[in-house]
This record gives C-alpha cells, sequence and structure tokens, in this order.
C-alpha cells in the first residue's frame, strides 16, 4: 500500500494520471472516501493518463459516465447500486469485459461483489479544504 499526500486539486488529478500509466484494459479501480474527498478529480486525472478526450464529471445522477480514447474509462456511481443485478443492469461487468478502466466511485457499497475483479483501491480522504491523504492498494 502507498500513501501519499496532495495539496492542491491539481495535484490529486496528478496522481490520478500517474496511475494510469499502469492500468492495464479491463482494471478496476474502487474509490472510497467521503463528499467531497477527491475522487471526481482523481478520475480526471485518471482519464487524462489513459487518452480520454471527454470533460470528466461526478457520474452520481448518470450512474456512470464513459470517456472515449485509446484507453476509455468508465466512471461509475455506486451509491445507489447495492445487487449483484443492479450492477449488470448498469453494464458495468460489460465495461470490463471491453477492455475499459472501470473508476467506481462509493464501492463500499459492492465491495463483497467486486472483490472477485481484484480491484486497485483508492481511498481519499480530505484533511483541510486542500489537502487529502491518499491511499493505493493494488492487487498482490
Amino acid at each position: 500500500m502507498q500513501e501519499y499526500i496532495t495539496h492542491s486539486r491539481q495535484e490529486t488529478v496528478d496522481l490520478g494520471r500517474r496511475l494510469a500509466a499502469g492500468c492495464a484494459p479491463g482494471t478496476l479501480i474502487a474509490f472510497t472516501g467521503g463528499l467531497g474527498a477527491g475522487k471526481t478529480a482523481f478520475c480526471q486525472g485518471l482519464a487524462e493518463g489513459l487518452g480520454c478526450t471527454d470533460t470528466v464529471s461526478s457520474p452520481t445522477f448518470a450512474i456512470v459516465n464513459y470517456y472515449r480514447g485509446p484507453r476509455p474509462l468508465a466512471h461509475f456511481d455506486l451509491y445507489r447500486i447495492h445487487t449483484e443485478a443492479d450492477l449488470a443492469a448498469a453494464g458495468f461487468y460489460d465495461y470490463l469485459d471491453m477492455g475499459a478502466v472501470v473508476a467506481a466511485e462509493w464501492s463500499e457499497n459492492c465491495a463483497e461483489l467486486i472483490e472477485a475483479e481484484r480491484p486497485v483501491r483508492v481511498h481519499i480522504e480530505r484533511l483541510d479544504e486542500n489537502t487529502r491523504r491518499i491511499t493505493i492498494d493494488t492487487p498482490k
């Protein structure tokens, strides 16, 4: 497990960009962290690092936002998803199977269901207005 402290939104974006460099097709990144922690900012960096050109926004109301690029990103909000049927209906497994990198915010709501996908776990903790503690745990 690696721990990082970022001191601005841009540093959080940059860390996401660096993580993208090591993401193979079909990688699942499972995010945890409260509202306003910086999950979407981190996903902006992921998208940029994967070469996606679409504007990144929170998938709160859409459930999933898909960003096109040489290595596409499917950005999920699992806040209202709790069952295997819900995941399947949202296309979660389809995106993994097609080789997209999948970023899942509120992954704790489906932790047991997604464990088989061997996710990279990213926890973002808001320390103050600009500072974040980000822990990244990659599967062994």
